[in-house]
């Protein structure tokens, strides 16, 4: 959500905070104060046991990864799964420290790939989620379909009347979704001089409560939003082109004066936890599939209402030929 930056929603882009619900179904715990020792051993890992911890991100769409995983290594492999919900760098911290045994979506954290995967080694990765995520603006179709040149982030303060609420200030509203969620928006409307000022809808499910709000009443609205996302089959946005991407723009995040990249999900795994976690270390690393997919899940968990776990359920049902190449040989 959010939900990409060299930083990141620390969303990047996005970490939004879960119903209650959706907390509840997914069993969530708090994240005790006295965790191991940094030394990178999993206190769950190894061939016996039988305990696996995961990280739950607050956007859905992680939610979706780490619901369809609970369920399979439950039902297929024996284990007891617990999750715990944890902010993106917390969730890193955690992992180094073996109070997690893997994160299944991460968008980019080079500080913390850097320091614990690549220093302590405390930390490794657990290959690609097969999901491919990008940040950006967006305006709704109805209104680039009117106004074509909106796509064009040069022209976005011609339009900043349109986006304008009773809380910018004369200027144009960007909806931003939770305030945790790392982004360079602030930086790139100032490098850009643009006519825009950002405003926080507190997280994920208030954001788009605000976008179904302002599409259904046709109303102009540029919003930070993301993909994959399940709101996308329901109101159609059209993305608004900023500076193109190139490697190293984002380095300086008071410089930032470019777009965002497009970045292939990861999974990270604990050092012990991968090296002797037995089949739920290999099922993880084996864990990959598509946008349409997680897409699939998560609009049935924050659509139609149904809860992490029944979603999983029907989603393994009807989906065994993708899932089977996960299981351990």
């Amino acid at each position: 959500m959010p939900r990409t930056s060299p930083t990141r929603p620390t969303r990047t882009a996005r970490t939004v905070r879960t119903a209650t619900a959706v907390a509840a179904a997914l069993g969530v715990l708090t994240l005790s104060a006295c965790g191991a020792a940094d030394t990178g051993k999993s206190q769950r890992a190894g061939a016996d046991a039988k305990t696996v911890t995961l990280t739950v991100p607050s956007w859905v769409g992680a939610q979706a990864n780490t619901a369809v995983a609970a369920y399979l290594l439950e039902n297929e492999l024996g284990y007891e799964v617990e999750s715990k919900q944890l902010g993106e760098v917390l969730a890193w911290d955690a992992l180094s420290k073996g109070d997690v045994d893997a994160i299944l979506e991460d968008w980019g954290h080079p500080k913390e790939e850097k320091q614990y995967v690549e220093e302590k080694k405390t930390v490794v990765k657990g290959g690609d989620l097969g999901v491919t995520g990008h940040i950006g603006w967006f305006v709704p179709k109805y209104f680039a379909d009117a106004h074509p040149d909106v796509t064009d982030w040069k022209n976005l303060d011609k339009y900043a009347k349109d986006f304008a609420t009773a809380e910018s200030g004369g200027k144009g509203q960007i909806l931003e979704g939770s305030p945790d969620y790392v982004t360079h928006d602030d930086a790139i409307i100032k490098n850009l001089g643009l006519d825009l000022k950002t405003k926080y809808a507190g997280s994920e499910a208030a954001q788009i409560t605000a976008i179904k709000k302002y599409a259904k009443e046709k109303k102009p609205f540029l919003t930070y939003w993301w993909t994959p996302q399940w709101l996308n089959a329901q109101v159609d946005l059209v993305e608004v082109q900023l500076p193109p991407y190139k490697e190293g723009c984002d380095a300086v995040p008071a410089k930032v004066a470019c777009g965002y990249p497009e970045t292939p999900l990861q999974k990270y795994l604990n050092a012990d936890f991968a090296k002797n976690g037995g089949e739920a270390a290999e099922f993880l690393k084996n864990f990959k599939w598509t946008t349409e997919q997680q897409n699939e899940v998560a609009l049935m968990i924050a659509d139609q209402k149904l809860s992490p776990e029944a979603a999983a359920e029907k989603w393994v049902k009807d989906n065994e030929a993708t899932w089977k190449t996960w299981l351990p040989k």
